[in-house]
């Protein structure tokens, strides 16, 4: 991996899991069986995918079913997704997302807590930012141009969505007790992330960056605060 507090984002797509289930260690194929619903069993095969090949990644090993298969993601307690090579912690923090048939992982040193979270951007009422979002940040949609006020939308629900996972707290928080600051940005397609903070209530302040591009908002939070996450180049296995 590259110096303490660089963090990693891998993207995949739902088409490009690979078929079977041989890459999943023994642990992990009888959690799959264990879920009923094909959307639910997509979705779980497609954030272990994705987060199997950025672990590999980081740690330069080589995205091949026996390979993926020693890397193990489980939930931990509070639900967070924890990272074990052959059966021992491996020397990486992760955070997982997935959100319309794309997935992504974001990956960070044993010294930093992670949070991710991918959204698309789609009309909401009224009601969902008088419900989820604080007073500020309804000030602030109040005054978004009407082209940009749905992936405002996207990116403070984002935010929020990285924020409670960097808490390990994910929906069982107000979501009105994470505020979010956006830095100041075009809210428009491109490969540029932008800076992003959120308070929380709490007291603590988290920092980390946004981006939108494809119909997604995408945000990362860390703490310490990371640079722009550094994207990796997909393997073919």
């Amino acid at each position: 991996m590259a110096p303490s507090g660089d963090v990693f984002w891998l993207e995949q797509t739902e088409a490009e899991v690979l078929p079977g289930d041989d890459w999943l260690s023994a642990a992990e194929a009888i959690s799959l069986e264990i879920l009923r619903f094909p959307k639910r069993r997509s979705d779980w095969r497609l954030g272990r995918w994705t987060a199997k090949n950025a672990v590999a990644m980081c740690l330069g090993i080589f995205s091949e079913i026996n390979a993926l298969r020693r890397i193990e993601i489980r939930a931990s307690s509070s639900g967070a997704p924890e990272v074990f090579l052959e059966g021992q912690p491996a020397p990486v923090v992760i955070s997982l997302t997935h959100r319309a048939g794309l997935g992504a992982c974001l990956v960070g040193q044993t010294n930093t807590v992670v949070g991710c979270d991918l959204e698309f951007i789609e009309s909401h009422g009224d009601a969902f930012a008088a419900d989820y979002f604080s007073g500020d940040e309804q000030a602030l949609l109040a005054i978004a141009p009407k082209e940009t006020r749905e992936a405002l939308v996207a990116l403070l629900w984002s935010a929020k969505e990285s924020a409670l996972k960097v808490l390990r707290q994910g929906l069982r928080l107000d979501t009105r007790s994470v505020m979010v600051i956006p830095g100041i940005a075009p809210l428009s397609d491109g490969p540029v992330w932008h800076p992003l903070k959120v308070h929380f209530a709490g007291g603590d302040d988290f920092q980390g960056w946004w981006n939108q591009s494809g119909g997604f908002i995408r945000t990362i939070l860390a703490a310490p605060p990371p640079g722009p996450p550094l994207v990796l180049a997909k393997q073919r296995s």
